[in-house]
């Protein structure tokens, strides 16, 4: 009966190391409140004119409003 007993705590010592491990500390992912630069943000408006989602003029008014070109 011993030899059951050892082996089974170990398991769920182990087990429950692993499962803290994983736990996240906070209000969510350290990434969300990353503001995508300026280059990025062109280069997924000229994706998204290459789409089709918007059009040449809605590029070209939403880059000039990104660079300040008013």
């Amino acid at each position: 009966m011993k030899k059951a007993i050892i082996p089974a705590l170990i398991i769920v010592s182990v087990m429950t190391l692993f499962a803290g491990c994983s736990w996240s500390v906070g209000s969510g992912p350290k990434t969300a409140n990353i503001i995508p630069t300026t280059g990025q943000q062109l280069i997924d408006m000229q994706r998204a004119k290459d789409s089709g989602a918007i059009t040449d003029a809605e590029y070209e008014a939403k880059k000039a409003k990104l660079l300040g070109n008013k």
